[in-house]
């Protein structure tokens, strides 16, 4: 299903389209259409099926059709700061054209980010991502309003309940309106859950989804490295593997502009693919890159979704993906139709613990390949010891009618 026949807001739907987002994942598609339709939702979906676009699209889109200034239109709850931001950025870039505005509130910040947190929840702000802790933080100081309240998202509800969240979450719930639509998302059902959702639904629809899986022809390898040793791995491999096209992935558009640099330096003939180029120059690339003329392409995420090339017969994800979604729809550039695959991914020391969520998510450990003696030594495979996670990225608060910057 194409996300043009659920009727979005056409402000939403810039927004959607320009994410580069086509086709609806299963768990979109089911849970979509009723949370349009009003109802509550309860829904068995892991992180990396494309959860967040699921609820977040329906209820951005509802404020649009029911904006009310002054008030908070939606309080998602999450278990950590790191998913609340993860999400926040998630809502920054689909609302984009839209005058929709959010803030992540999570603990662990200085005093500013807090001053900026109230002033948030007292004007109010359309979507509020938070910690159970840190908002009871702000519900106690007495200035929270959430009368105009619409739409109450938990998500990772059995793992919040599993911190300790369940008093935090039940004090929550307790000062909000009645009149609400609510959704629950949440990777097991046990009974805890079943018996939260009792407590806060209305007649919810249920909707069970497992993660989608890569097709079993793609030959998948990663490669276990310190941070230096990637660039002339993808060199190493990019002149000494055969293929007809090559798809390089990395998650910031500056390791884009520097990657193909460095590529180009090392006589590689390769071009660049990002948000920084004009429509007109994305299209000229892409088209000398799918007539053969480029071999290689270095890209943003902004091709993982969307390019069908029968001839990429290598993908080489130099950042380890955000979720096993976007792993999923990197490497399922590669073995289309009825052609073979490989996808490389290049796992740094302190991606580690990501790429060990994605291999969970997957069922199945991915093959650590041997990385050339020539590089020197590398890092054991060792996530359950190492921090993961990415730089943590800045968080913004934005107004109805502010301009933003585009990722």
């Amino acid at each position: 299903m194409r996300f043009t026949e659920f009727n979005f807001h056409p402000n939403l739907l810039e927004g959607i389209e320009a994410s580069n987002y086509e086709t609806a994942t299963p768990v979109q598609e089911q849970v979509i259409p009723p949370i349009m339709a009003g109802k509550d939702v309860i829904a068995s979906a892991q992180t990396g099926t494309g959860k967040t676009a699921a609820f977040l699209l329906p209820v951005m889109n509802r404020l649009l059709e029911n904006h009310v200034d002054g008030q908070v239109g939606a309080l998602i709850i999450v278990p950590t700061r790191e998913l609340a931001i993860q999400i926040s950025q998630h809502m920054e870039g689909l609302s984009y054209f839209t005058h929709l505005s959010s803030i992540a509130i999570y603990g662990g910040n200085d005093a500013q980010n807090f001053v900026a947190e109230k002033k948030a929840l007292q004007m109010g702000a359309d979507i509020i991502v938070c910690t159970p802790g840190r908002m009871i933080a702000h519900l106690n100081m007495g200035y929270v309003h959430l009368k105009g309240l619409q739409f109450l998202v938990l998500d990772e509800a059995d793992r919040m309940l599993d911190m300790g969240f369940q008093d935090d979450i039940n004090k929550i719930i307790k000062i909000l309106p009645g009149k609400r639509q609510n959704l629950l998302f949440s990777a097991t059902m046990p009974e805890k859950i079943r018996q939260l959702a009792k407590k806060i639904l209305h007649e919810p629809v249920e909707i069970n989804i497992a993660i989608s899986k890569p097709p079993e022809k793609i030959i998948q390898k990663a490669f276990v490295v310190y941070e230096p040793q990637k660039l002339p791995l993808v060199k190493k491999l990019l002149k000494e593997i055969p293929y007809k096209n090559a798809l390089v992935f990395c998650s910031r558009k500056q390791t884009v502009k520097q990657l193909t640099r460095e590529l180009k330096h090392g006589g590689i003939n390769v071009a660049e693919i990002h948000s920084d180029l004009l429509q007109s120059e994305r299209e000229s690339v892409l088209g000398a890159f799918t007539a053969g003329r480029i071999p290689v392409m270095v890209a943003t995420d902004i091709l993982s979704r969307g390019i069908d090339i029968d001839t990429i017969d290598l993908v080489i994800n130099y950042d380890v993906p955000g979720d096993g979604e976007d792993y999923v729809h990197r490497i399922g550039r590669t073995a289309r139709a009825e052609a073979d695959g490989s996808a490389y991914t290049l796992i740094g020391e302190k991606e580690q613990n990501k790429f060990a969520a994605i291999e969970q998510l997957l069922g199945k450990e991915v093959e650590k390949a041997e990385v050339p003696a020539t590089l020197g030594d590398t890092p054991p495979y060792n996530p359950r010891h190492r921090s993961g996670g990415s730089r943590k990225p800045q968080r913004k608060f934005y107004r109805a009618g502010q301009d933003r910057r585009k990722r």
